[in-house]
């Protein structure tokens, strides 16, 4: 008879009468001046690391245009990359909330060559709409252009086939805008913004 229960019932894992783990231990932020240190390879990517509000303007040829809210954070945790999240709302004529809009979540990778980073840059974004897309991109300077290498999506989602962001700090404010192709029409503008640093 083995001493240990788990041989005898492979549905009664070893870890399962273990004590609770506390919280996670370790810190992520979005302010520079405070948490862990951040790594060097992100050193190009240092404008970006933040917390920005702003309002911006959305359309495609299959719907009306429409004025959104939108507030970005983009923090590090030390390792060589940066967590994205983004969660919008639509605002009607006199700037007032009318529902939440879309919501994103991501990570913004720059391309290593041995233990330097280069100006490429991977991004992969996800929205709760389940459309998944792959970005490759280059910096330049406090400028970033992405276009998707794959788009992956849910039976469910609409029909989005590609798509391009291009992103900037200009004087202090992160702007941006994208375009989206699917459901029958090329790639087409369908969002853009001006964000400025609320925290960071």
């Amino acid at each position: 008879m083995s001493a240990n229960p788990s041989d005898e019932n492979p549905l009664q894992p070893p870890w399962l009468n273990a004590p609770p783990v506390e919280e996670y231990p370790y810190e992520e932020s979005h302010d520079l001046r405070v948490g862990p240190k951040l790594h060097p390879a992100l050193d190009g990517l240092l404008p970006y690391v933040g917390v920005w509000r702003g309002r911006g303007r959305g359309g495609f040829p299959t719907i009306e245009d429409f004025d959104f809210a939108q507030e970005i954070r983009i923090s590090h945790d030390g390792r060589p990359f940066l967590l994205y999240e983004s969660r919008a709302w639509i605002l009607d004529e006199q700037s007032r909330p009318v529902r939440p809009a879309g919501r994103e979540v991501g990570w913004w990778r720059p391309v290593l060559s041995g233990d330097r980073a280069t100006d490429e840059l991977e991004a992969l974004m996800m929205s709760p709409t389940g459309i998944m897309e792959l970005y490759i991109g280059k910096r330049t300077g406090t400028q970033i252009e992405f276009a998707t290498d794959a788009v992956v999506r849910t039976s469910t989602a609409k029909e989005v086939t590609a798509g391009a962001r291009l992103f900037g700090i200009v004087e202090g404010a992160l702007l941006y805008a994208q375009e989206m192709a699917g459901m029958g029409h090329p790639l087409s503008p369908h969002l853009s913004a001006r964000l400025t640093r609320v925290a960071g």
